[in-house]
């Protein structure tokens, strides 16, 4: 286990908004940069802030379908196990995929435990609203990882139902492992209910950036669990978020060098394999819009991407704010200084 509480605190980075010559509002930042061996590198703000991992979890939730053989049992192929690891559009592209991952297991859609709502993609939403219909389930954003925990309930003969609470065999499975893989002990985790019904963990942030730093560096192993897990989002990045999502773009600006996964709240873990690497951060206020620039700003500063590069991830470095006509009246500007250790 890792004992992190004598690390410091730094300068928190913060995210503004610009409105012609004025700053009309400002999101603090908290971020964490640490190596696979757990040596903090540099921080911004609080590495200690009690963070919930909300999605940014998932690929660590995507785990046991390939450590228990789930995948195999299943032939579930890497783009099923990528979104497994989603927070997805519900495209059509997301919405088959879960189904053809229930289809495989044998399972219902109707036991998916969480719940419809409109897609974070505001076009698929207005295509589901000129259906006449409400989203269902298979098209929550977290469609993939519910599917992926019933496939993982019916391999081991647990029962499907009340897979999504905490004292199920799946959420113990998934909390374990997680708790691993961040160095802590399963019992020091703090735990509540997610968005989508299922256990969300608490820990301070720099246990998810240890997560995503041993995840980067396990993965370098091309067929452990982890390499797969990794090579799956890498490969397949649309299924983990989809179009105009920042963690699809920074996978596909990389060139599959880095992964990358929001959490709801402000959340953001990234792992880089090649420099064992794991990132990891926390807007205060819980503003996605800050999470997707300081990403970006973080990454710019670390020299893993490119500031002058027009790529997948250019629209969220110019963090333009606009209005109902789509004209630039705004714009998102990040400052994330990091304090190296």
């Amino acid at each position: 286990m890792h004992d992190f509480s004598s690390l410091a605190s730094a300068a928190p980075g913060s995210v503004a908004l610009r409105r012609g010559r004025w700053i009309e509002s400002r999101h603090r930042v908290h971020a964490v940069v640490v190596e696979a061996t757990g040596r903090v590198l540099a921080v911004a703000g609080d590495p200690r802030v009690p963070t919930f991992f909300r999605s940014a979890a998932k690929p660590f939730q995507a785990l046991p379908l390939v450590e228990d053989g789930v995948v195999e049992a299943l032939a579930l192929d890497e783009a099923s196990l990528a979104l497994c690891c989603a927070s997805h559009n519900s495209e059509p592209r997301h919405v088959e995929r879960a189904r053809a991952i229930l289809a495989r297991a044998g399972v219902p859609e109707e036991a998916l435990a969480c719940g419809g709502h409109p897609p974070l993609r505001l076009e698929e939403a207005r295509r589901i609203a000129a259906e006449g219909r409400s989203p269902g389930s298979i098209e929550s954003n977290c469609s993939g990882k519910h599917s992926g925990m019933l496939a993982l309930a019916r391999h081991h003969g647990w029962p499907l139902e009340g897979y999504e609470r905490p004292d199920h065999p799946v959420q113990r499975r998934m909390c374990a492992g997680i708790a691993r893989w961040a160095g802590l002990d399963v019992e020091a985790l703090e735990t509540a209910v997610d968005g989508c019904g299922v256990v969300c963990v608490r820990a301070p942030l720099v246990h998810l950036a240890l997560a995503y730093a041993r995840l980067a560096g396990a993965a370098r192993e091309p067929g452990s669990p982890a390499g797969r897990v990794v090579r799956a989002m890498v490969t397949h990045p649309a299924m983990v978020g989809g179009s105009g999502r920042l963690d699809t773009g920074v996978m596909e600006a990389t060139g599959g060098r880095v992964f990358a996964k929001v959490g709801a709240e402000g959340v953001y873990g990234a792992g880089v394999p090649e420099r064992g690497l794991g990132i990891a951060l926390k807007v205060e206020d819980g503003g996605w819009r800050a999470a997707d620039r300081a990403l970006v700003a973080l990454l710019d500063a670390l020299g893993i991407t490119d500031p002058e590069a027009d790529d997948a991830i250019a629209p969220f470095r110019r963090g333009a704010v606009l209005d109902t006509r789509g004209d630039a009246v705004g714009a998102l500007e990040a400052e994330v200084p990091l304090e190296w250790m």
